[in-house]
């Protein structure tokens, strides 16, 4: 049996994602932020055709790291011989590196550069980033509990991520 995933990583730090807000006619609304440069990435896995979701929170984006978050994502899976995951990435040098340790079972399949509307991890940003939306955030670490909580819920919508992921053209699984 053979699945079709795709994965992406976004960077979140303390410098703040502002969204418009609604505030009373003649008013002006305030934001209140913090200019840290402090960052985490949240690697993200999605099966378009089921909306399932896989989600790690990693200090950087490196070979050593995209391996980790590899590894784990092909034990929660049950990635091996019975079960195969063709995993779309791009081309990003630590998905392309050599020392990547890509485990039994996943074969990565990238996509052509520049390309990121072909990536329906892309569409998970969004969903993702409301957690944070117009947040101060002092420490990286309450950024992470927030995404944390965030990423929980969304495991528990398939069929939005199934709308905004499952693209037209996408392959779907045949059923025998």
């Amino acid at each position: 049996m053979v699945e079709l995933w795709a994965q992406d990583e976004a960077r979140l730090g303390l410098k703040p994602l502002i969204r418009r807000v609604w505030a009373p006619v003649g008013e002006r609304p305030t934001a209140r932020f913090n200019r840290g440069y402090k960052w985490t990435y949240l690697y993200g896995f999605v099966h378009p055709e089921s909306g399932d979701l896989f989600w790690m929170i990693l200090p950087t984006v490196n070979t050593e790291m995209f391996s980790l978050a590899l590894r784990e994502f092909a034990k929660e899976v049950g990635a091996g011989t019975e079960r195969r995951i063709l995993l779309v990435v791009d081309q990003a040098g630590w998905h392309t590196g050599g020392e990547v340790k890509v485990p039994e079972g996943i074969h990565l399949e990238f996509l052509p550069k520049g390309s990121p509307e072909l990536m329906p991890a892309e569409r998970l940003w969004p969903l993702t980033n409301e957690a944070l939306a117009n947040g101060l955030f002092e420490e990286i670490e309450a950024i992470e509990e927030a995404l944390v909580h965030r990423c929980v819920e969304l495991l528990d919508q398939p069929e939005v991520i199934r709308d905004l992921t499952n693209y037209h053209w996408w392959p779907q699984e045949e059923v025998a």
